[in-house]
């Protein structure tokens, strides 16, 4: 690791982190007072690329990577990469003179007019002389929530040629495997899903587990297969519930993508920006600058599908102040960061894990740690909790199974959330009715594997593994090589400190708006409601009914309705996953609730007669399916 110290007021102690992760260049705001710009942009976390210009306080950063012939693909990173600073930066001695604000790198992308105005005219686009490129479908993200509303439009009639995907990855699962690799999911384990939400196929017949028993037949293994089958048919009561192998959700996605298109409909791009048109569009400024390649545009769309995922890695306050304070990247980790390393060194000289959070990451953890101990027995975990779990919660006269203080339900939600009575009292209730719904059917729950529980029970009666109770006061360091935790158990004056070699944090993602720039600008910009949860108001079919367009007449320093008539053509723009949640439906961001929001979408845009997509029947649908069935392009 390389250290460049920058001198100024407004740049923090611990300001960026830039790191080499799967072969690209990511750069990470670690909790800066006054952020890290790249190319005029405030980001938390995201891909650098050649050409790209950070600005901290008052400095500009240009990237630049050097080329070889070895490395010509433009999405990888070349074996050696520079970071240079631009010389016209003004880079005072802060001992001697006042540092003078600067202008935002970049600052003519995007344009004043298209950051300041509630509509952009289209003919002022055309005048900054960039390209510009209109598009009747339009979904922002290219991950698993746009992949399925595309998959959905496409069965429903439209073109390849009318819809575009907007990412930074082609895989629409690249980044969902990348969290479960680091979440220590390798491709041969289970996800937490169920058989029938496949997101490569929105009649979820063949479901998985069928799929998976057809495999275990054609190569002899007919006992494995009826043992898939009968666990489908008699789970959760009489048999642990089926949920699929990774490597075979993301091969089914893989056959899908090719099937719809999905390679001709991705586009390489970073959204800087979004604003409605006066001709009742939307107006999406992007970069989409790469190795060799620097280049914005603009795309006008009719509808817009916003599907970015969660916004960023959460990270619980005390363990970050740590990371400020020490920059010790290699100890304190969160579980959805690469920390291979932590595993590795365990294996080799053993050593003391503390492990936070108690849901299904956690789980997998302690699973993988267990599997660390067959190498070096001298492995111990501390699994620290706030306070202990003796009953599960209830919701009527359910209530949720509890063992060890882990809280068990087969998925994230009930059941009967995905398509039952639940989903339908969400849908009818009042924003204050579904915070309390939520939290009553909700919380941190893991789901009840037999081998999950004979492991946590394994290290309770052999002394290896054990559970802590207490509030986290401050982490510190105490060697090169260790950490120590100050705890403080409930209403007990006395201190707890708790020395390890590694703390790993399973919390989870943040999902919050307020964390995406791109988000949090659109919220700004429109005034748009968000419901409890910090999280974007929906209607029932997933719609942001404030984002809606309309064609308006621009004049000097006004803006004048022309129509609000039925002929309007108005744009709308709907949201999907995470950023929904509190919305109509609980497991927002689960296969099936990814699938559920698109067909919501989707059969909102056939009612208003949207371009080509046709209200999905049951011989359309049936015909559909028969193409999906013979891999022919829908």
């Amino acid at each position: 690791m390389s250290r460049i110290v920058l001198k100024g007021e407004r740049v923090s102690r611990f300001h960026t982190l830039i790191t080499w992760e799967n072969r690209n260049l990511i750069l990470t705001d670690i909790g800066s007072r006054n952020g890290t710009f790249v190319n005029g942009v405030p980001q938390a976390r995201t891909l650098l690329n050649d050409g790209d210009t950070l600005q901290i306080e008052n400095y500009q950063i240009l990237v630049s990577f050097v080329t070889s012939s070895l490395h010509t693909h433009t999405n990888t990173l070349p074996g050696r990469s520079q970071i240079f600073f631009n010389p016209k930066t003004n880079q005072p001695d802060p001992l001697t003179s006042t540092p003078k604000p600067i202008a935002p790198v970049n600052q003519t992308f995007p344009p004043a007019d298209f950051l300041h105005a509630p509509f952009v005219s289209p003919l002022t686009l055309k005048a900054t002389g960039l390209p510009i490129e209109e598009i009747d479908y339009l979904t922002i993200g290219a991950g698993l929530g746009s992949f399925i509303w595309v998959d959905l439009l496409r069965i429903s009639g439209v073109k390849v040629n009318q819809i575009m995907a907007l990412g930074i990855e082609e895989k629409p699962y690249a980044r969902y495997q990348r969290l479960c690799l680091n979440s220590q999911i390798p491709p041969h384990e289970r996800l937490r899903s169920n058989s029938d939400s496949c997101p490569d196929n929105i009649w979820g017949w063949p479901s998985y587990a069928l799929r998976e028993a057809y495999q275990e037949i054609a190569q002899g293994r007919v006992k494995t297969a009826l043992k898939l089958l009968w666990q489908v048919f008699a789970e959760p009561a009489l048999a642990e519930t089926y949920t699929p192998r990774a490597q075979n959700v993301f091969a089914s996605i893989d056959r899908e993508a090719k099937r719809i298109n999905w390679q001709q409909i991705y586009r390489y791009g970073r959204v800087l920006g979004i604003r409605k048109t006066n001709d009742g569009r939307y107006v999406i400024a992007i970069s989409r600058t790469q190795a060799n390649k620097r280049e914005r545009a603009f795309i006008l769309a009719r509808y817009v599908h916003l599907a970015t995922g969660y916004p960023a890695i959460q990270f619980l306050p005390d363990l970050q102040a740590y990371r400020e304070m020490t920059r010790d990247f290699n100890r304190v980790v969160n579980a959805y960061e690469d920390h291979q390393h932590i595993y590795q060194q365990l294996e080799k000289q053993g050593g003391i894990v503390i492990l936070r959070g108690r849901g299904i990451v956690a789980s997998r953890i302690i699973q993988r740690l267990y599997e660390a101990r067959k190498y070096n027995s001298k492995i111990q975990i501390l699994h620290l909790m706030r306070s202990p779990k003796a009953v599960g919660n209830q919701f009527g006269k359910s209530r949720r199974r509890v063992e060890n203080h882990f809280e068990f339900q087969p998925f994230n939600w009930p059941k009967a959330c995905w398509g039952g009575e639940l989903r339908e009292k969400l849908e009818t209730a009042n924003f204050e009715r579904r915070i309390q719904l939520l939290e009553s059917w909700g919380g941190t729950t893991t789901a009840s594997r037999q081998d999950w529980r004979e492991i946590v029970n394994k290290g309770l009666t052999q002394g290896w593994y054990r559970i802590v109770f207490g509030t986290v006061e401050k982490v510190e360091k105490l060697t090169e090589n260790s950490t120590i935790t100050t705890i403080r158990e409930k209403g007990l004056e006395a201190q707890i400190k708790l020395e390890a070699d590694f703390i790993i944090d399973a919390t989870g993602l943040e999902a919050k708006v307020q964390t995406n720039p791109l988000l949090d600008d659109l919220v700004t910009h429109y005034n748009l409601p968000l419901n409890a949860l910090g999280r974007l108001q929906v209607a029932n079919d997933f719609e942001l009914l404030e984002m809606r367009s309309v064609a308006v007449a621009l004049q000097t320093g006004k803006t004048a309705v022309v129509s609000s008539g039925n002929g309007t053509p108005k744009g709308r723009m709907y949201a999907a996953g995470a950023i929904t949640l509190g919305g109509p439906y609980a497991p927002v961001d689960s296969f099936l609730g990814l699938q559920y929001a698109a067909l919501q979408s989707v059969s909102s845009l056939a009612a208003i007669a949207a371009p080509n997509v046709k209200k999905l029947g049951m011989l359309r649908s049936l015909s559909q399916w028969l193409k999906w069935l013979k891999n022919q392009s829908p």
